[in-house]
């Protein structure tokens, strides 16, 4: 059988040619980045850095590619907390929440930073959904706890009273078109420590993020931001317990998760123990509430529920869970020996 050969033409052979050469140069290419990525996975280094702040132990775990990029993001991050607590912290005179505090009843729309007027915004919308579970306007009533601990005292009735009558978020106004608040009764005073830390850990993890930075975990004192997984594993491994006897250890990364309960900080006279967050309605600590714990997309929403729930209980937060589809909670209480148990984590 005849053979046919056909031979292409000279400009036929420069387009081959070309079309060939282009294909090599971007198969060529293509490895070149495959080869970069694997190189630059396998230089990315863990680094932890632990700072007090806040009250608590801030730490923070990066991978980075190297010890400068490192330090200047760590570095970066605790000063953006230390700017935050500036703001925020109620133990401090000078701070922008108190000077805000000390002009209640005046009348005036006091003009604040972008800071506080977000995180009290935050706060004024879990108020209202969790119908005042949690409370920023509860100052008052905390300082007279904070008082009455240190003194080894319990507060009177008459004492209880009197603090509560200057609380409420309904007395709060936010105007958000100049950054501006208003305290409409004299006498109040703001405190943000249900959710503080939550709002600072998240903000610091924004600043990680600035320096290229993408696996990383901030963990404010049980207050936790989660960047994207560390390298090669399928998520941050984060143990939770109920507060007695069971623990949960989840994979997570990219999301935020708050725990809260009584186990260190409460106040125990006559034999009864008062957890240290109070209800918003009575004025008293929590009594029953054993352990809460919040997995939500932000780390202030989860700060602050975890907040909430443990004062609104299991019932009520399950009414109010509706507002917040993209949160989790594992809530637990006990009455009278009897332990109450509601998981959304498994």
């Amino acid at each position: 059988m005849p053979v046919n050969f056909n031979f292409p033409s000279a400009r036929q052979a420069q387009v081959k040619l070309f079309f060939s050469g282009s294909a090599l140069l971007r198969h060529c290419m293509l490895l070149i980045m495959i080869m970069f990525c694997h190189i630059s996975y396998g230089q990315l280094q863990r680094y932890s850095f632990e700072k007090g702040m806040m009250g608590s132990p801030f730490k923070l775990v990066l991978y980075a590619p190297d010890d400068s990029v490192a330090n200047a993001a760590a570095q970066s991050a605790f000063r953006r907390v230390e700017k935050l607590n500036e703001i925020m912290s109620d133990y401090r005179d000078g701070s922008e929440i108190n000077l805000l505090s000390a002009q209640s009843g005046s009348g005036k729309w006091i003009p604040v930073s972008k800071e506080l007027f977000d995180i009290l915004a935050v706060s004024q919308d879990i108020s209202q959904k969790t119908n005042g579970a949690f409370d920023a306007t509860l100052g008052p009533v905390v300082q007279m706890w904070r008082h009455a601990t240190r003194k080894g005292i319990f507060p009177s009735g008459q004492e209880i009273d009197e603090a509560l009558s200057k609380t409420g978020f309904a007395k709060m106004k936010l105007d958000s078109s100049g950054y501006k608040v208003l305290l409409t009764q004299k006498g109040m005073r703001l405190d943000i420590g249900g959710l503080g830390k939550g709002f600072a850990a998240e903000e610091a993890i924004k600043v990680v993020k600035s320096y290229g930075i993408k696996s990383a975990m901030m963990d404010a004192g049980g207050k936790i931001v989660l960047a994207d997984s560390p390298p090669g594993t399928n998520g941050w491994k984060i143990t939770v317990s109920n507060g007695s006897d069971s623990l949960k250890t989840m994979e997570l990364s990219n999301t935020s998760l708050a725990t809260s309960g009584p186990t260190y900080r409460y106040m125990e006279y006559k034999g009864v123990r008062y957890s240290h967050i109070v209800d918003p309605k009575t004025g008293v600590g929590l009594l029953y509430h054993v352990r809460t714990t919040v997995i939500s997309p932000d780390g202030t929403v989860a700060d602050a529920l975890a907040t909430a729930f443990s004062v609104a209980g299991i019932a009520k937060s399950k009414k109010y869970m509706k507002f917040f589809p993209d949160s989790k909670v594992w809530l637990v209480e006990r009455q009278n020996e009897q332990v109450a148990d509601w998981n959304m984590l498994e």
